[in-house]
């Protein structure tokens, strides 16, 4: 009994061990709905919907295993070859069958070198065509998801989904999934060989397996929770820095910079933390497996080592130095796969958890669809008419109350009144950025329900007070990236709004680069290239929604006499809240909390001495105040 003292040892200790972490695993396993432990959706059904982007690539996937098999068939046949070898040396041979055996060994080692570099790079580019497909399906749902949905998520979330989730995704069926697969192979074959090899050995190295299983599961409660930390904390960061580098100009006016810093002080922070944890949960992990590893083969050595030298058989069976050196080999290819096995079982939920917020995303219906039966317009003549229009973003609070008027083709109108009162909301239905709760918007006598979203929009040419300018060029900028437009089109519309001025001076011209946002440019200098970017596409209907606020008096005037030659061209819908600019109007329809109070073209509604009046006279005598200062500082000068 004493012989086996130092094996039962080793079992004691790792016994204590497993104890520890029983315990440990009770303790937060009570705790796993309070830390949001588990996923909603089961991972066959993620594993379902993420099939169809790997089966176009079934042939890649065959060719992988193939390449496989044979790197699995050189891990089993090696140990055996060593094992020879060593069995060789130590007694009398003949030089050249040593050679032989080392040529035979090199010869399988560089075959398994070669299968392995081809295996990875198949699986690269199998991967990134994989992540190319989800990335687009992603980004083109996003793109579907009306205004309403699109304000609901933050731009840094959506981020996170079309970058680092679909990178987990990737890395699922390129390393995860496949190596997972060879793993358990491997791990069968190392157990197979060593049956055949000695079984009463392989019958102690399979006493160490029920706590290896064990601290597997534990390790694998552990990290999943761990993973769902480091991912939420990163989505923070993502949605916090998008948010704030797009406004950090702001922060820097109202000299904010410390308590923002303090604030992503506290997101990073939170991801170091999960970091750390998830390190100190694989420091633990690692560590048992290897001891576990460690623990089998002093019980290898001491028990082969004594029948070795003893040259006595143990429990029938005959243990050699061949035997001894291959199991030793074989130990390590068999606890290697299954320690990997764990981790990149976990890394597996990781990947799914990516998958399931990646399918959140899919899964959201776009709140505007086109009817089975929406029409395909070839011309629009610009007719517009509201049918007691009731509109609400938020449930019961409505927005707009009964709305009715009409604009013939061709015609100007303008809406006017007080912040809040829903002149920009009218702008947006028109488009059909929203769906309206009652009533009804016709263009052309046509429901817009009726016409495909994409038809109807074309037709729009809208220039808002909040110019957006994509990377790139002025003339991508123009154009949108269209390639039927010529240089001379290009000029001309510039020429219309008068942009070809400031334009002229550019080192680059019309290829003059623009940064992000347009941010190498004044407020008035995009407003310009935002109306060349309307006139070019001739719309039917053109929406200015405070477009000349931010452009000087001078260049505002030059703006007004290009609308002026295009009220012939379509119908023109005009929101201002200067009303100097709108006197030309055919129309001026004046709102208050959601409803129509008056309407009329300017002699009208100045004649009704109402609202509309009131306001006129406001601005009036403020512009005449502000007149008289100018000539007064003037004077002084």
């Amino acid at each position: 009994m004493r012989e086996y003292l130092p094996i039962l040892i080793v079992g004691a200790i790792i016994s204590i061990f497993a104890v520890a972490f029983i315990i440990a695993y009770a303790g937060i396993k009570n705790k796993k709905e309070a830390i949001g432990f588990d996923r909603n959706v089961p991972d066959g059904e993620i594993l379902r919907r993420m099939l169809p982007y790997a089966v176009p690539h079934w042939k890649s996937f065959l060719l992988v295993f193939a390449i496989m098999a044979v790197s699995i068939g050189y891990d089993l046949v090696s140990p055996l070859i060593m094992g020879n070898i060593v069995e060789l040396v130590a007694g009398d041979f003949p030089l050249s069958a040593l050679f032989v055996r080392v040529a035979i060994y090199a010869a399988l080692l560089v075959v398994s070198v070669l299968c392995t570099y081809f295996q990875s790079i198949t699986l690269q580019k199998v991967g990134q065509r994989i992540l190319s497909n989800l990335r687009l399906d992603v980004y083109t749902h996003i793109q579907s998801l009306s205004h309403n949905q699109l304000n609901q998520i933050p731009v840094g979330k959506l981020v996170t989904r079309v970058t680092n989730d679909t990178n987990a995704i990737s890395m699922m069926f390129t390393n995860i999934f496949v190596n997972m697969v060879r793993n358990v192979f491997m791990i069968m074959g190392v157990l197979v060989a060593m049956l055949l090899l000695n079984y009463i050995l392989t019958l102690m190295v399979i006493c160490f397996i029920p706590f290896l299983v064990l601290f597997t599961v534990i390790f694998r409660k552990f990290t999943r929770r761990i993973f769902r930390r480091v991912k939420d904390a990163t989505t923070d960061i993502n949605t916090y820095l998008s948010e704030n580098l797009s406004g950090i100009k702001i922060t820097q006016i109202f000299n904010r910079e410390q308590v923002k810093m303090q604030d992503f002080l506290q997101r990073s922070d939170k991801l170091r933390k999960a970091k750390q944890e998830q390190t100190f949960v694989f420091g633990i992990f690692r560590p048992m497996v290897y001891m576990i590893y460690i623990s089998s083969v002093m019980c290898l050595l001491y028990l082969a080592g004594r029948g070795v030298i003893r040259n006595v058989e143990f429990m029938g069976q005959v243990i050699t130095s061949a035997v001894l050196v291959s199991f030793y080999s074989y130990i390590s290819k068999f606890f290697n796969p299954i320690q990997t096995l764990a981790e990149q079982f976990n890394m597996l939920q990781s990947a799914f958890a990516s998958a399931e917020k990646i399918f959140s995303i899919l899964d959201m219906v776009p709140e505007l669809t086109d009817e089975p039966d929406a029409i395909e317009l070839t011309e629009l003549k610009g007719e517009i008419e509201f049918k007691d229009v009731w509109f609400a973003y938020n449930p019961g609070e409505w927005v707009l109350k009964g709305v009715s008027f009409h604009v013939y083709p061709k015609q100007t109108v303008a809406f006017v009144g007080a912040t809040g009162s829903g002149k920009t909301t009218i702008l947006s239905l028109i488009c059909r950025n929203y769906d309206i709760q009652k009533g009804q918007i016709l263009i052309d006598g046509i429901d817009i329900k009726h016409i495909k979203i994409s038809c109807l929009r074309r037709f729009f040419g809208q220039m808002l007070q909040d110019v957006f300018l994509f990377s790139g060029t002025i003339r991508s900028n123009i154009v949108l990236r269209e390639e039927s437009f010529t240089d001379e089109q290009i000029w001309e519309a510039c020429k219309y709004v008068n942009a070809d001025h400031f334009i002229n001076r550019l080192e680059g011209g019309l290829d003059e680069v623009v940064r992000e946002r347009g941010n190498n440019f004044s407020a008035g200098q995009r407003q310009l290239l935002s109306f060349a970017r309307t006139i070019i596409h001739s719309p039917a209907v053109m929406i200015l929604d405070e477009a000349t606020a931010n452009i000087d008096t001078e260049t505002e005037i030059l703006i007004q006499e290009s609308l002026e030659k295009m009220k012939s061209v379509g119908t023109m819908l005009i929101v201002a809240h200067r009303l100097s600019t709108i006197q030309h109007a055919d129309n001026i329809i004046l709102l208050s909390h959601g409803e129509i109070k008056e309407q009329g073209n300017h002699q009208e509604l100045l004649k009704l001495r109402g609202r509309y009046y009131q306001l006129y006279s406001l601005q009036f005598e403020a512009q005449q105040m502000a007149l008289k200062a100018a000539n007064a500082k003037a004077a002084r000068s």
